[in-house]
């Protein structure tokens, strides 16, 4: 096994293990629970196009050092930047992060079998915003007891990003196993990655629509009905590993004692066949049990509550179950949207909501957009009043602007979907893929 890294204090941020035609990548900075700064995305993008165009390599494998996978970006220099007025430093850092989750969403092995992305991310610890950015969008995502995810966002006066709202807006409908149901979902042609055709599909048992979720991660290609992803993006509720693999989060639930075991089987199989990576990852995997407290429990509420049209309806539906039974959950659900910024609430369900007829490129261009114009602070200062409450001060008390989303008008959110009135801004620019046909570019629902 050889290990490399650089001393240059830039690239040691990310370790590289060479192993055979296994690449581990490593992120290195625990002490900041892995959040991604501007050197480590240059780094991985660095790494990640050098092992697309190496034809030993065969898999990569990307994980965290100690008890975080990657809690998210960091954002503490670009909130010094804005506060200071220059905002475009902010941006280039969005820009380049999302750049990067494109190219991980879209990465292939050109020699794999079903020349789809073979990646396997690892996500034993916190899994937040950006940790989310580079994880979730490929192919396997191995979740286990210690795993957290979260895209707590709107309570920072921000919004879920790094292209959630193309994941999120595809969660399955249901947690766990619901062999006896029968959902509807859209018909979709071609696999995202590799452009293989599909049957028809139309009706079918959810635990067959979770096998092939399991199998090609086709968030681009099937939608069940689900409000799990309004839920978790407009709340930021915490999922733990098990509940990660239930909604489709994670694709495998592998205790953590046996990771070493899952990392030395992987990188011994020599190969880039899917379906014999999946095997070797079942064979260590387990399907955990659900915390008596999961929002499992609450699906019906969720999809009945998060189903309503506005986010003033949705606290209002909300409101009134209350009223009808005393339930904790309920109650803490209310209390999370009353405590984030009335404006990312607004944002973030329109995203979500759009994300769902949108490809992953398409999603990603929006958001950087709609970033640039938070990051400007031109129509409100929600950002800098969170970092403040949440970061710096740490009260936990921000003071919104607006501070209902009662005040929020639809030409507020509106705003922030227009063109940046800058000589200098451009829109996001990702690099071209050529084996993505048109299909590819936006999910056909």
């Amino acid at each position: 096994m050889a290990q490399t890294s650089c001393n240059n204090g830039e690239t040691d941020q990310v370790l590289v293990e060479e192993r055979g035609s296994v690449r581990t990548f490593i992120l290195n900075r625990p002490k900041q629970l892995n959040a991604l700064s501007f050197q480590m995305i240059s780094r991985l993008a660095e790494l990640f196009y050098a092992s697309e165009e190496d034809s030993n390599v065969k898999m990569i494998i990307l994980k965290g050092h100690g008890r975080a996978f990657c809690a998210g970006g960091d954002l503490s220099t670009p909130f010094h930047i804005i506060h200071q007025g220059n905002w475009q430093l902010g941006a280039n850092y969005i820009r380049e992060l999302y750049t990067l989750i494109y190219m991980i969403a879209t990465y292939r092995k050109p020699q794999s079998c079903l020349d789809c992305p073979l990646k396997v991310s690892i996500l034993n610890g916190i899994v937040m915003g950006a940790g989310a950015g580079v994880s979730i969008h490929g192919r396997f995502r191995v979740a286990t007891e210690k795993s957290v995810f979260a895209m707590p966002e709107t309570a920072m006066g921000l919004f879920p990003d790094v292209g959630s709202s193309y994941f999120l807006s595809r969660l399955p409908g249901f947690f766990g196993n619901l062999t006896s149901h029968i959902v509807h979902i859209y018909d979709e042609n071609y696999c995202y990655y590799c452009g293989k055709p599909f049957p028809t599909l139309s009706m079918m048992p959810i635990e067959f629509v979770r096998i092939m979720v399991m199998s090609c991660f086709p968030f681009s290609y099937i939608f069940l009905y689900s409000l799990a992803g309004e839920y978790a993006g407009l709340t930021g509720f915490r999922l733990d590993g098990a509940e990660m693999f239930a909604c489709g989060l994670a694709t495998h639930f592998v205790s953590s004692d046996k990771l070493p075991l899952l990392e030395q089987a992987l990188v011994e199989v020599n190969t880039s066949d899917p379906d014999a990576i999946s095997a070797i990852i079942s064979h260590f995997s387990h399907i955990p049990k659900l915390k008596e407290g999961s929002p499992y429990h609450k699906m019906k509420i969720i999809n009945h509550c998060f189903s309503r049209r506005t986010i003033e309806e949705i606290i209002s539906t909300l409101e009134s179950k209350a009223l009808d039974k005393k339930d904790d959950w309920i109650s803490s659900t209310i209390q999370l949207l009353k405590k984030a910024s009335p404006t990312s609430l607004k944002i973030t369900l329109r995203l979500i909501r759009e994300g769902r007829l949108q490809g992953v490129d398409s999603c990603l261009v929006r958001e950087y957009g709609i970033f640039c114009h938070v990051l400007r602070g031109e129509f409100n200062k929600d950002i800098l009043e969170g970092f403040r409450a949440i970061i710096i001060e740490k009260d936990r008390n921000p003071k919104w602007d607006p501070s209902g989303v009662e005040l929020v008008r639809d030409d507020d959110v509106d705003r922030y979907y227009t063109k940046i009135d800058d000589e200098d801004w451009e829109d996001l620019k990702l690099p071209p893929r050529s084996y993505l046909p048109p299909p590819h570019a936006i999910a056909k629902l």
